[in-house]
């Protein structure tokens, strides 16, 4: 039996919702286009995230380049720490995920072992090509961002994001600033980025090509309370902890409120967008009741986490598949690309009340080095000043000390400084922010919400398939059917098309047969058809057919605008009365 996703997949590529990229050349894995209804839904789905963030958090959205040189990534420690574990056959030298064809032939889980186990196992369980039984080779690392070079030439390599936070991350001065310098603030984007996966074949689950959609709120590391966490505290979601896991023991069902009590969950800040995700996840059409989210594991954890929860959702081919993550990143990004690049990613934070501080202060006496050292007084006089004054005055109570200075030895003794101890009044600090980021992976999201959506029932005696998806999601909301392709009926369709486009997106249909029409606009998601018949012409009335039920209504032409209004406000066909007001 063909499943929902092959379903799916047949839907799209003959409703312009999806089809494989370059096909007419062959195509590859990992990339797809969204033709126009495709490109329609993500734009909703899309639109719908900004609501949450932008409308209701505040949060700015910004836009990044999608190429950044090679010293970005550096920084953010993607040269050395973004690899995947590769072999290839030595026979059609086919390649592919070492720990993925561990996990496929054994139940031992090899995504954080090292190659040399990995390759082990791989000769243990007798582990061959999946494409032609062939020998596998050594098992080595491969990265798997995009390389090329900015400009003529070698001179500058660059590489294709891996993903859409260090384009916000570098940009972070500029990002404080805007922010009027005050913690906590945060900042969205939506774009593309680039994985070379090794060898993809999870369809649009495992894309080359992703969209995300990320946001990045830079908290203070001392306070990850949230002022708004009431708002979500009491929503019920299906939690599974490490230890529950570790224990293979089942989700627990809570409140975030208890989650964050009891420790499952470690600060506020975490819980209040798991809370803002389910949500979400719900109003776009994602089902609650196959929706989990699962805590990363210890040997798991991305390398700049302190904690993190994956969003999962269940699909019938997949299993679960995370679709958005929700970590707290520490300080590390701001850290290292300070580091790297030598600027100062810090925010200033104000005491409450100003400290009174004993600051220790070394200060060379310049009278007694020059006319000792000459030329060489000045590049003493600066590795003095570079040092601890504490640590100096310590070493110099036990006798005089040598310092490095240029490659050459120089002792220097109690007579060349002078210690002083000054009170200042501190009014605050330099801190690096943390940053808790949700992170959703747009493609999936797209994916799961048609799954969830997908059905089939028999209308007639024939067999119908119907995406169910919310109203604000599908990418036609209103469809009009002049029932025959003749002049009256198209011209009074073309006047209610142009009222209801202002409002609506809307389309006229005049191909095919009216139930032909009906399935076209049932496979793609169109909530409510509108039939525009002979009787129209005679009593200015039409019908309203409802997508999941076919069930219709008779009004009038001028109560349609009140009607769809009402019953995209969530009132039932059946509530609206049947009887055309005269």
């Amino acid at each position: 039996m063909t499943d929902v996703y092959s379903k799916l997949m047949k839907i799209g590529k003959r409703r312009g919702i999806i089809w494989p990229s370059f096909e007419i050349y062959g195509s590859a894995s990992g990339f797809y286009d969204y033709g126009p209804n495709g490109t329609q839904i993500l734009r909703n789905i899309k639109d719908k995230w900004r609501e949450y963030y932008n409308d209701q958090e505040g949060f700015g959205e910004i836009t990044t380049t999608t190429i950044m040189g090679e010293k970005v990534f550096q920084g953010s420690g993607h040269l050395e720490g973004f690899e995947d574990a590769m072999t290839q056959c030595k026979q059609c030298n086919k390649s592919y995920r070492a720990d993925h064809l561990v996990e496929q032939y054994t139940e031992i889980q090899a995504d954080s072992l090292p190659n040399k186990e990995i390759h082990n196992l791989i000769k243990q369980n007798n582990v061959q090509c999946p494409e032609c039984n062939g020998q596998l080779g050594e098992v080595y690392d491969f990265n798997l961002m995009f390389n090329t070079d900015i400009g003529p030439g070698s001179s500058r390599p660059g590489y294709l994001r891996p993903e859409t936070a260090q384009g916000m991350f570098v940009n972070y001065p500029y990002l404080y600033k805007h922010n009027r310098e005050k913690l906590p603030f945060g900042t969205i984007q939506i774009g593309r980025a680039y994985r070379n996966e090794i060898s993809p074949r999870q369809g649009i689950i495992r894309l080359r090509e992703f969209i995300q959609m990320e946001a990045e709120i830079f908290v203070h590391p001392e306070n990850k309370k949230h002022p708004k966490f009431k708002q979500y505290q009491d929503i019920e979601i299906k939690l599974h902890p490490t230890k529950q896991q570790q224990n293979e023991e089942k989700p627990i069902k809570t409140t975030l409120k208890k989650a964050v009590d009891k420790g499952w969950i470690g600060n506020e800040m975490i819980a209040y967008y798991i809370g803002l995700s389910t949500k979400y996840f719900k109003e776009i059409g994602i089902n609650p009741n196959k929706l989990r989210y699962r805590q990363h594991l210890p040997d798991e954890m991305a390398h700049y986490a302190s904690e993190c929860w994956d969003a999962e959702a269940h699909s019938e081919r997949f299993g679960w598949i995370e679709i958005a993550g929700i970590s707290d990143r520490t300080n590390y990004d701001l850290k290292k690309h300070s580091q790297t690049s030598g600027k100062q990613l810090t925010a200033f934070e104000r005491y409450d009340k100003p400290k009174q501080k004993t600051k220790t202060t070394i200060e060379p006496q310049m009278d007694i080095l020059g006319p000792e050292l000459k030329e060489k007084a000045k590049p003493v006089a600066e590795t003095i000043q570079q040092m601890n004054p504490n640590k100096i005055k310590q070493m110099l109570e036990k006798g005089p000390i040598e310092l490095n200075v240029n490659g050459e030895k120089i002792e220097i003794n109690k007579k060349h400084i002078e210690i002083n101890k000054t009170k200042q009044t501190i009014r605050g600090e330099k801190i690096h922010p943390h940053v808790i980021e949700p992170s959703y992976g747009l493609d999936r999201i797209f994916y799961i919400t048609l799954e969830h959506a997908y059905t089939q029932d028999t209308q007639n005696g024939e067999k119908r398939n119907l995406l169910q998806l919310k109203k604000q999601i599908a990418p036609i909301q209103t469809a009009i059917f002049p029932l025959l392709n003749k002049k009256q009926l198209t011209n009074k369709a073309q006047k209610i098309h142009k009222k209801l486009k202002k409002q609506y997106k809307t389309t006229i249909d005049t191909s095919g047969s009216i139930g032909r029409r009906y399935r076209r606009q049932d496979e793609i998601g169109t909530p409510y058809c509108i039939t525009i018949d002979h009787q129209t012409l005679k009593d200015n009335t039409i019908t309203i057919r409802e997508r999941d039920t076919t069930k219709q209504i008779r009004i009038k032409t001028n109560q349609l605008p009140n009607t769809l209004k009402k019953l995209f406000n969530g009132t039932k066909l059946q509530e609206i009365t049947k009887q055309p007001k005269n």
